[in-house]
């Protein structure tokens, strides 16, 4: 299999593909994440992660002429049919925070993989569904305080602190922290396919 590069500077990605078993370099990058207010949730998640992959894909050609797998991802937590995104500060934290608090939503994480030099693309899209218990006001503002939720989306992290605040969920668990790696391995072994036939 050709080389796997990373289009992710999230450490929750790096460690689930380390223990996953996957030998990876890492890309770089920055690109916006604003969503595109014309497309439905799941294609703004979809979106945001070819933006990723399509913005590394020309500067790694250059340095891996060989051919690589390149892997993109975007996470987003969905509560009435919107992304809540990253909390701007700590009132937004609260406010995110009190609107999941004894409420079910969805976590998606769209993946997107390039594969090099042919710029064949391959885009999907898994999704999980969390319940939350109810927080009393004391138990979010405590969570505030320790930092974690100020740069995850939903203002909480799965496999941190905020773990204690779900009460159950119904699908992949790693698609929560960040890269669905079922999914992952379905699609590299789609790539693998192409490349025998």
């Amino acid at each position: 299999m050709k080389p796997i590069i990373l289009a992710s500077e999230s450490p929750r990605r790096k460690q689930l593909l380390t223990e996953a078993g996957f030998s990876f370099d890492v890309a770089s990058l920055k690109v916006s994440e604003i969503p595109d207010k014309n497309l439905n949730v799941n294609e703004q998640i979809l979106d945001i992660a070819r933006r990723k992959a399509r913005a590394a894909f020309p500067r790694l050609l250059a340095s891996h002429p060989e051919g690589f797998i390149l892997i993109s991802a975007d996470t987003e937590v969905i509560f009435g049919g919107g992304p809540l995104g990253k909390p701007q500060d700590r009132a937004d934290a609260f406010r995110i925070l009190k609107l999941l608090s004894g409420n079910y939503h969805e976590v998606k994480t769209a993946v997107c993989m390039i594969e090099g030099p042919e710029n064949k693309e391959l885009s999907r899209i898994e999704t999980t569904k969390i319940f939350f218990k109810k927080l009393s006001d004391d138990e979010i503002w405590t969570y505030i305080e320790t930092g974690e939720p100020m740069d995850k989306a939903g203002a909480y992290g799965i496999q941190g602190l905020g773990g204690k605040f779900v009460e159950k969920f119904e699908g992949p668990f790693d698609n929560v922290v960040g890269l669905p790696m079922q999914l992952v391995r379905e699609m590299l072994s789609n790539f693998a396919l192409q490349m025998e036939s």
